[in-house]
């Protein structure tokens, strides 16, 4: 039985989820390959993911498969009740997810994905793979392979590899050239900026915008806000990606000379109180705080409410005014959780078709090949990577080169030189 918030919303989901489908024709061809193969017949797949227009064609891919589908929320502020509601009702799946349920909501939703007994599991943030393991062990017997799709979630699952944890084997789909490359890079670099703009109505020209991290997502989110005519400052904590920051002429500062210039602050590092009470006591008035990581942990959301003397809330949607005890105004976005996804509408499709091509594709690898593989954190095989590649390539009307015999020949062998 699915927990969703309104089941009558259901046809303005299909209108949207059809909507976002035009723009994902990579996930559209491996849908009508699977129609045919059926890969998934009678796999059961447990989902903790953001309940968006784009995963609920994932969904169907799954289904069209032969899959049935549990799907929980990944972020409570990022689930689209209207997309849950045509999930359910056009679409045949279980969906527990309500927009903006409390913590107790969250990890209960997660659990009742779980009561399906799933055999494989798709991941968002590790919270459906740790739960399985510390309160569900039950159900480890029936799981064989999962994916998970974020630099979070993957940072975790290493960490439980290298305590003896993990007792599945699970593939790291995020560290797919197409999924972090692009996903990571131009999906969160403009759909995080959206989310800000649309809170805010703020002029990015001429503003100081200080972005914590410099990654894939960093990287794009820097290219972009540079675009918008901002300067950019950077805070990095390793001196290789600090280094490339200022090969590409961004500044880059600690964080405690950066917090005391910064307009706009963005984190985005997949750790904890990136911007803490020492940074917020000298921030400027009117500074914009969000954060575009996946836990809500890297904004230290109890400091500001500690400084501050008085809290306006929904000043503007998603956006909270902290007054401090001087007078000063910070303003949080979306509570300090996903920014894109909470005040924007994440990842434009045409982005998503191939982070979810790479899990359609991974998960009918893993449906034949699971029992080959150790309860590790595994690499999706190059050939699924390539291949989502060559199908957004056709899609968008692009040809490239191919190998000559000769070619071939010369790249392998050590006899031939110059």
């Amino acid at each position: 039985m699915s927990d969703i918030a309104d089941v009558s919303l259901a046809y303005e989901g299909v209108k949207r989820i059809g909507w976002a489908d035009r723009t994902m024709p990579v996930l559209r061809q491996i849908r009508e390959r699977f129609e045919e193969d059926r890969p998934l017949d009678g796999f059961r797949i447990a989902a903790c993911l953001h309940v968006t227009t784009e995963t609920a064609n994932l969904v169907r891919t799954l289904q069209a498969g032969g899959a049935s589908v549990a799907l929980a929320a990944s972020n409570p502020l990022s689930t689209q009740d209207d997309v849950a509601a045509a999930l359910v009702q056009e679409y045949g799946a279980e969906v527990f997810a309500r927009s903006g349920t409390d913590r107790e909501g969250y990890y209960r939703h997660i659990r009742q994905a779980l009561e399906t007994a799933p055999d494989l599991v798709l991941d968002d943030g590790c919270d459906l793979v740790n739960t399985l393991h510390t309160e569900r062990q039950d159900l480890l017997g029936t799981v064989k392979a999962g994916c998970e799709e974020t630099t979070t979630g993957v940072i975790r699952l290493h960490q439980m590899v290298r305590e003896g944890a993990l007792r599945f084997p699970v593939v790291a789909v995020n560290d797919t050239d197409t999924k972090h490359m692009f996903d990571n890079r131009y999906g969160t670099g403009q759909s995080t900026l959206d989310g800000i703009v649309r809170a805010t109505n703020t002029l990015l020209a001429g503003k100081t915008v200080v972005i914590a991290g410099f990654g894939y997502c960093g990287r794009g989110l820097a290219e972009r806000a540079r675009g918008l005519g901002a300067r950019v400052v950077v805070t990095e904590i390793d001196p290789v990606k600090a280094l490339d920051a200022a090969l590409q002429g961004f500044a880059v500062q600690p964080m405690a000379e950066a917090a005391k210039q910064g307009d706009v602050f963005i984190t985005v590092t997949g750790n904890r109180d990136v911007i803490g009470a020492e940074h917020l006591r000298v921030m400027k008035d009117g500074a914009i705080l969000a954060n575009s990581g996946h836990f809500d942990v890297e904004i230290d959301v109890r400091a500001l409410e500690e400084l501050a003397v008085d809290v306006h809330r929904g000043v503007r949607p998603q956006a909270d005014e902290y007054v401090l005890e001087d007078g000063r105004t910070l303003v949080l976005l979306a509570e300090g959780r996903l920014v894109n996804l909470a005040a924007a509408e994440g990842h434009p499709a045409a982005v998503m078709d191939m982070s979810f091509a790479d899990q359609a594709l991974t998960c009918a690898w893993l449906a034949s090949a699971h029992a080959s593989l150790e309860p590790a954190v595994h690499q999706v095989p190059k050939e699924i990577d390539t291949e989502v590649a060559r199908l957004k390539l056709a899609s968008m009307e692009i040809g490239i080169d191919t190998l000559t015999d000769a070619q071939e020949h010369y790249l392998h062998s050590w006899r031939l030189g110059s």
